[in-house]
């Protein structure tokens, strides 16, 4: 008896940028010669492959997966994969995004440009499965989604044995600025402020948060000022000018100016 080819998936309606959020799930049987790309998506993806067959192409690399193997889609990446023809593979995925997930990537094998990671190990499969099995739009079930996908990191995070002093230290940096910023973002704080509260120079510092995170310290500090600004603009009690000030902007046309460009439109549109 032939299985008739299925898809099921979950699509989050979190749309802000946030620390780490879930923004889809599933499990698919493919069809025969199924494929998607070449294309890239907007949020980091995370396929792990329950049976069969198929490839996977990230640039001028090529990679014959099967039952086991699990794959990373990184953001605003063009890749292409193909199930395949006589023995299509079956998955189970995540997508997920925030200001986070690339620094928790890179606590997991996908470190330094690795896209690939073979397991053998069927309880990831599983996890990723729990993920969309506790699926719903309401606040209690986007948490419970979100806890799921850090249950699930977190046991990749458990596979790498970091062993280089260089990247332990790096990290260390990483998760001391990242702490700094939280709690001093409502503050006059610049790229200076965090790399002396940390003891690194400027550069030193802007070298790690490009290898750990993709982004600048002031793009960082930039994004999450503006995230923490979201919740006080639903306040309509609150001027511009004041939900500006509550996050570290003494200017609120550059803060305006800011908001625009990390959400593509004004701070009163979003309003």
């Amino acid at each position: 008896m032939v299985e008739v080819p299925y898809k099921y998936s979950f699509h989050s309606q979190v749309k802000n940028n946030l620390s780490l959020t879930v923004y889809n799930s599933g499990f698919e049987q493919c069809e025969k010669g199924f494929s998607w790309g070449p294309a890239l998506r907007d949020h980091f993806l995370i396929h792990y492959i329950t049976s069969g067959k198929g490839i996977y192409k990230v640039g001028d690399d090529t990679y014959h997966l099967g039952e086991g193997d699990m794959f990373l889609i990184n953001e605003n990446t063009s890749v292409y994969y193909r199930a395949d023809d006589d023995d299509p593979w079956k998955y189970n995925w995540v997508g997920f995004n925030g200001t986070d997930a690339k620094r928790i990537l890179n606590m997991t094998p996908f470190v330094n440009g690795r896209v690939v990671v073979n397991l053998q190990n069927k309880e990831f499969g599983d996890l990723l499965y729990e993920i969309y099995r506790v699926r719903g739009f309401d606040e209690a079930c986007e948490l419970e989604m979100l806890g799921r996908l850090y249950i699930f990191l977190g046991e990749l995070v458990k596979l790498t044995r970091i062993d280089n002093i260089s990247f332990k230290g790096n990290y260390r940096y990483i998760k001391s600025a990242l702490n700094y910023i939280k709690f001093n973002y409502s503050r006059k704080i610049d790229v200076k402020d965090i790399a002396n509260e940390i003891g690194v120079s400027r550069s030193h510092l802007y070298r790690v948060f490009v290898s750990q995170l993709g982004m600048s310290p002031s793009d960082y500090l930039e994004k999450y000022r503006v995230n923490e600004a979201l919740a006080l603009l639903k306040n309509p009690d609150l001027s511009i000018a004041e939900v500006a000030n509550s996050v570290g902007f003494d200017d609120p046309l550059y803060f305006s100016r800011v908001f625009k460009k990390n959400k593509g439109m004004s701070p009163s549109k979003y309003r």
